[in-house]
């Protein structure tokens, strides 16, 4: 999906796949949840997620918890 697809019409959280650089809508909806926050995300604003985790982040700074929680220790 880019910025520039139409999701009009569809209420409530939608459900998609994480990809590298774009997703994929498996749901429709106008926002997602973060994983971190819970803070709700609408789609046009989604600039952070996570492939390998498949979950979405409102910003860098959940993004950087998230994966500073999963890395493993050196």
């Amino acid at each position: 999906m880019n910025r520039f697809e139409g999701n009009f019409g569809f209420k409530g959280e939608a459900k998609l796949r994480y990809l590298d650089g774009e997703v994929q809508v498996v749901t429709p909806g106008e926002f997602v949840r973060c994983a971190v926050t819970g803070q709700t995300i609408p789609l046009d604003e989604l600039r952070y997620w996570s492939v390998e985790l498949q979950e979405p982040y409102v910003d860098a700074v959940a993004s950087l918890k998230r994966a500073r929680e999963t890395s493993k220790p050196s």
